[in-house]
């Protein structure tokens, strides 16, 4: 009896997957295909000597044409992406990362594989690394839940930063 129940339970299975089997062989293979894409923003500025051996940014000024690196690990720490972008004239970085594939959905995924360092300044009286928010060790990203939407397009966009140089001269500040 119990293995007559089984067989009818099973035939009613396979009856039913079979037409679940043939709705996908109506999918249609041609679609429009929507480019998802990862940004990393960001700014880049000169720190005031006033703020020197500090992480403030009073005072301090966008540095157009500074170079950052985005250096995305895999699971296994391994580079799995890496390039320099620079920051338009206002000291705003847009890096689209093109070329960046999350190989595992978590690992992978930008906020945990991805940071962001400063490279160069373009400026000679200000190009001094900090550490101001990670700058030199690396800084993670940070989710915003912000988009770029357009027609067949469409970017997450996460932030790092803002991130500073320093001048290599700053008149020693006076001791009370």
């Amino acid at each position: 009896m119990a293995s007559s129940q089984l067989v009818l339970i099973v035939s009613l299975l396979l009856a039913l997957a079979v037409p679940l089997i043939n709705a996908y062989d109506k999918v249609p293979t041609k679609s429009v295909e929507k480019t998802d894409k990862v940004v990393v923003e960001g700014m880049v500025y000169c720190q005031s000597c006033d703020n020197y051996g500090s992480w403030s940014l009073s005072k301090a000024k966008p540095i157009a044409g500074a170079k950052v690196s985005v250096i995305c690990k895999n699971y296994m720490k391994r580079v799995s992406f890496y390039k320099a972008f620079k920051t338009d004239e206002t000291g705003y970085l847009f890096a689209e990362l093109d070329g960046f594939k999350m190989g595992h959905s978590y690992l992978d995924h930008p906020l945990h594989s991805c940071r962001v360092k400063l490279v160069d300044s373009p400026l000679e009286n200000c190009d001094v690394f900090t550490n101001v928010n990670y700058g030199i060790t690396g800084a993670r990203l940070r989710f915003l839940d912000k988009t770029l939407k357009r027609s067949n397009y469409e970017a997450v966009i996460y932030a790092a930063g803002p991130f500073a140089f320093r001048p290599d001269h700053c008149p020693p500040k006076p001791e009370y």
